[in-house]
């Protein structure tokens, strides 16, 4: 007759729940703590486990909803600390900011002096208006063809 294993088995189960559902939590205050949005599917594949098992453990499953219902779609997403750009660099888009401002201004003043000039211009000097064309002026596209093939 066989030994009574069984009790390996449980044990074994058990450890392999207990490390899953300690990846699960990590996993979840991870995201928490650095912004990214909590729900079944991203919890999931940050903690390695399914959905199914996420959904059939009751105080994680009661966590995930509470963290995805306090964030709501408006709720201010943290950016990571290694996506933050540092004060120096903030400082240097916005005198780069600064210095492409000043010289769009100094165009737009030249354009607008220019505009005007050329405004003052065509109103002191006006374009005499060309003659119409008349229909029998322009040649036809039969008697041109004719010419071509005389020649």
């Amino acid at each position: 007759m066989r030994a009574d294993n069984t009790e390996h088995l449980i044990a074994a189960a058990r450890r392999r729940s207990e490390t899953t559902k300690v990846r699960a939590i990590a996993a979840l205050r991870r995201m928490d703590n650095t912004g990214i949005p909590i729900t079944f599917d991203s919890v999931a594949r940050n903690a390695g486990v399914s959905r199914a098992w996420l959904y059939s453990q009751p105080e994680l499953r009661s966590e995930i909803e509470r963290l995805r219902q306090n964030r709501g779609p408006s709720a201010r997403r943290v950016v990571p600390e290694r996506q933050r750009g540092s004060d120096a660099s903030l400082r240097q888009r916005i005198d780069t900011a600064l210095a492409r401002i000043r010289e769009l201004e100094s165009d737009n003043r030249r354009l607008r002096a220019a505009l005007a000039e050329a405004l003052g211009h065509n109103r002191t000097h006006p374009r005499p208006t060309p003659p119409p064309v008349s229909a029998a002026a322009e040649p036809t596209t039969a008697g041109h063809l004719q010419a071509v093939n005389d020649s």
